[in-house]
């Protein structure tokens, strides 16, 4: 089974698994809190998903100014 966008892919957008998930959560929450979505068409239904596919366009990123560098 192939996934679509694959983790390889997305981890040179975000560079840890542990990352990858937290985004990606807090983005499929705010879509189904009825966010706007930031796509113009996805693969996806789940929203899930469509947060990993906006991961993986570039389109959601993480802020550095926001990531303590501690952690």
């Amino acid at each position: 089974m192939m996934l679509d966008p694959s983790i390889d892919a997305l981890l040179e957008k975000i560079d840890s698994k542990y990352s990858l998930v937290i985004v990606s959560s807090k983005r499929a929450y705010e879509l189904d809190d009825k966010a706007m979505p930031m796509l113009e068409e996805y693969k996806s239904y789940k929203n899930v998903g469509k947060a990993l596919e906006e991961i993986a366009s570039g389109d959601l990123v993480i802020d550095p100014t926001t990531v303590d560098p501690e952690v």
